[in-house]
């Protein structure tokens, strides 16, 4: 019987400008320390709120790195988002936030990989129809959730 493979994620956030590289479960199990420490770098950049980040969002993030054959750490644009910082970035000109935002839930991240086109990005995200895609080349970001399967 195959020992139980580790999933491991690489991060680096574009705004605190630190970086993460852990494994945060093995087979179907979660390190609880690993998933903090991740909750801890995904935390509202702004604010410095921490809130429970869905550890799906993970497995979706390792999926795509395993789709792309790209390993090298996502750019972290945005993880959670407090209600405080979702109003603010709302009222902002231009904001495009939406009211009951899944960043808020910890469901969401804006993401971007180098190394990687966005559109290949955003395609690899569509292709595992496991939640909310959406695609910012202005930006230059793809938004991933754990929300029901949609594209925008």
């Amino acid at each position: 019987m195959a020992a139980p493979s580790p999933r491991r994620l690489a991060l680096h956030h574009t705004h605190t400008h630190e970086d993460i590289d852990l494994v945060y479960a093995i087979g179907h199990e979660y390190d609880p320390w690993a998933l903090g420490e991740l909750g801890g770098f995904l935390r509202d950049h702004r604010s410095g709120d921490i809130g429970r980040m869905d550890p799906r969002l993970y497995d979706l993030l390792h999926q795509i790195h395993r789709v792309l054959g790209n390993t090298r750490p996502f750019e972290i644009i945005s993880g959670y988002r407090s209600p405080a910082t979702n109003e603010m970035l709302r009222a902002a000109p231009g904001g495009g936030v939406a009211k009951r935002s899944l960043h808020m839930d910890g469901r969401a991240v804006d993401v971007r990989l180098p190394g990687t086109r966005l559109t290949d990005l955003r395609a690899a995200a569509l292709s595992l129809r496991a939640g909310g895609v959406g695609y910012y080349p202005r930006e230059q970001f793809v938004h991933i959730d754990t929300g029901p399967v949609r594209s925008w």
